[in-house]
């Protein structure tokens, strides 16, 4: 089965490292292609210090970003597929972002933490 998503991380994130190699593990399928912008070659769709600074995935050609990138992610995994379709559910997609922007807030602290 070829991925039908595509999701870009840095691997230099002590975050993203530890967040990525779970969801490695949780994707069995085999749905998900995983891209390291710290790769020579990796392809970017769009600026890499913008992919680098929020979260970002492709879902059937759609570029999301932030707390929908996250929504689709999690709907590629089953056993995480309930909550990635209530990320996407539109009553609620505004609470998921607006947590995702608290998280970015954060997430400085929480790399020196994990460094």
């Amino acid at each position: 089965m070829a991925p039908s998503l595509t999701v870009w991380f840095d691997s230099s994130c002590p975050l993203c490292q530890r967040e990525i190699a779970l969801m490695r593990r949780l994707d069995r399928r085999g749905a998900i292609r995983f891209v390291d912008l710290r790769a020579s070659d990796a392809a970017c769709p769009i600026d890499r210090a913008e992919l680098l600074a929020r979260f970002h995935a492709e879902e059937t050609g759609q570029l999301l970003s932030g707390a929908a990138a996250f929504g689709a992610m999690w709907r590629a995994i089953p056993i995480l597929r309930p909550l990635g379709l209530l990320a996407g559910w539109p009553p609620l997609a505004p609470a998921f972002e607006a947590a995702y922007r608290r998280f970015l807030r954060l997430r400085p602290r929480l790399q020196k933490l994990f460094r």
